[in-house]
């Protein structure tokens, strides 16, 4: 089956394991919120167990640096890609109303970004994360 659309998770290169698969859960549960049918159906195996349905797409989770990480964003929010960010503020906070209020104080040239998640035509979403490596 050929999909004509891509969701690639992409995290800042120089994440230790434990913050990677944090950044990673984060950004997944954030974009499958916003995808409409972003599930499969359940499945059941051989002896009629029941396996809850999983995002149909491939996740290739890809490497960037800080700074690449802040071209993807902006190039994606040019394009009108689905993109969801996880950065160094919401990361350092304790709760959500922290994070929110701390944001509201930061420049949008100061947001660190720890990982993207973006969605979109597999074409503009190959474009800006093409020359990527696979993380780890």
């Amino acid at each position: 089956m050929s999909m004509s659309t891509k969701l690639v998770v992409v995290l800042r290169s120089d994440l230790g394991l434990a913050v990677a698969a944090n950044a990673g859960a984060v950004l997944g549960l954030a974009l499958g919120a916003r995808l409409e049918n972003s599930l499969g159906a359940d499945g059941k195996d051989a002896g009629g167990g029941l396996h809850a349905g999983i995002n149909p797409h491939p996740v290739p989770t890809l490497a960037a640096s800080g700074a690449e990480l802040r071209r993807i964003k902006e190039l994606a929010d040019e394009r009108d890609l689905t993109v969801v960010e996880f950065n160094e503020v919401a990361r350092r906070s304790r709760t959500y109303a922290d994070y929110l209020d701390r944001l509201e104080r930061t420049g949008p040239g100061d947001v660190e970004y720890v990982g993207l998640a973006v969605f979109g035509p597999k074409k503009d979403v190959n474009k800006l994360t093409g020359g990527l490596s696979l993380a780890g």
